[in-house]
């Protein structure tokens, strides 16, 4: 073969997701290592690192409108999700999700002044950015994830919606992703029927609702939602978005105990919002009921600190996935990191060389007397933040939607 076809196929290889099973090439062909480890191995050896917020994050920034809330970046702007792989991957995720959220056909011909973008074409520039940036280092995953569609809410039955996560995982065994992962459906029937997809692919599915103690849209409690999925096949179950970390945290746990009692083990994983909101706590949609969704929910952004705690007990209730949905900033991932270093043999992240732990840098601080002391653990677990607003509240009245949400 002529030294240029090896290279370019090498390159593909690579570029692929298959850098860590060569290392060279010589006139004698490939050297060859071995294949690096899994979703699921990494798992069994203790906690992994979840990204964060994609499309609160990107809208933020300017390049996704608040509610269509869907992928249009991955094609129009991939520099932007490109740079948000990056920031994830330096402050110690260690999986990054191809950004294919909401792409697929059904919801993206109901978005009113669409561009006219296929699921096929947005969820493939989404795999090469995303591939792009993991390639940067061996130890990064890359996740395919397959989101809920329009067709399942319009009752257009199961062979129907099954064909349109076939559609959106295509591309994913296409871009040879390491896993997959379903997540945000509020309905466990759906989660039910993404899972047979997925399993068919023949690579491990994660799955995630977006429910809190109350169970899915119609009342499936959390145990018999996560017992359904688990008997689907689901290698990692658990729920993502709508609640914040203490409403999660308290429903992965009622999971876990139904799980256990049907004799069922798969991992847990937890990827809840970065925003404190603890009106809907017993509410059935989450916090789209708080009058402050979407366009102020700032006040309520979680600090460094509040990651480190969630990360902990996460990790003491038995979740191995952790990470973040809406409103989760590249440096609370970097937080969850710092906090389960320990239990990953003492690994922190990239970032971690401008990053001090529990603020210790900061008895470098020349700017007042006071903020030299700010640099230890004791200091910030004491501090109550503060929104600043005159008048402001600790709660809202939630606006009640419940029921309405599809």
């Amino acid at each position: 073969m002529p030294i240029a076809t090896v290279s370019r196929s090498l390159s593909t290889f690579v570029q692929r997701g298959n850098y860590g099973r060569i290392c060279r090439i010589s006139k004698f062909g490939f050297c060859t290592v071995p294949k690096r480890k899994g979703i699921l191995e990494r798992l069994a050896e203790g906690p992994v690192i979840g990204d964060g917020s994609y499309v609160i994050t990107l809208e933020k920034r300017g390049y996704l409108k608040m509610g269509p809330f869907t992928p249009e970046a991955a094609i129009e702007h991939p520099d932007a999700v490109r740079q948000l792989h990056r920031e994830f991957q330096r402050a110690g995720a260690d999986v990054l999700q191809a950004f294919t959220f909401y792409s697929t056909d059904g919801k993206l011909n109901i978005v009113e002044g669409k561009k006219d973008y296929a699921a096929v074409d947005l969820n493939q520039s989404a795999c090469d950015i995303v591939w792009e940036v993991a390639r940067t280092s061996p130890d990064t995953l890359v996740c395919g994830g397959v989101s809920p569609t329009p067709t399942y809410t319009q009752g257009k039955g199961k062979d129907a919606v099954k064909e349109q996560f076939q559609t959106q995982c295509d591309i994913f065994i296409k871009n040879k992703v390491d896993f997959l992962l379903g997540e945000f459906f509020g309905h466990v029937e759906e989660a039910e029927w993404a899972i047979e997809v997925m399993k068919s692919c023949g690579m491990p599915v994660a799955c995630t609702l977006r429910i809190g103690p109350r169970g899915d849209l119609v009342g499936v409690p959390p145990g018999e939602c996560a017992i359904r999925m688990a008997k689907k096949g689901c290698d990692i179950v658990g729920i993502n978005c709508s609640f914040d970390y203490h409403t999660e945290l308290k429903t992965i746990k009622m999971m876990k105990d139904a799980l256990a009692a049907e004799g069922l083990s798969p991992y847990l994983m937890t990827q809840p919002l970065g925003y404190h909101v603890p009106e809907v706590d017993n509410n059935v949609i989450g916090y789209y009921d708080l009058p402050e969704y979407p366009y102020a929910m700032e006040p309520r952004l979680m600090t460094r600190w509040d990651c480190r705690d969630y990360a902990r007990k996460a990790y003491e209730i038995g979740v191995r996935y952790i990470g973040g949905c809406c409103g989760f900033e590249p440096y609370h991932i970097r937080e969850l990191a710092e906090e389960l270093a320990p239990e990953r043999g003492g690994k922190r992240p990239p970032g971690a060389d401008k990053n001090g732990v529990w603020g210790d840098s900061m008895a470098e601080s020349t700017i007042s007397n006071h903020t030299p002391t700010r640099n230890n653990k004791e200091y910030w677990q004491s501090v109550v933040p503060a929104s600043g607003r005159p008048g402001g509240r600790l709660v809202n009245e939630i606006v009640s939607y419940e029921g309405q949400l599809k």
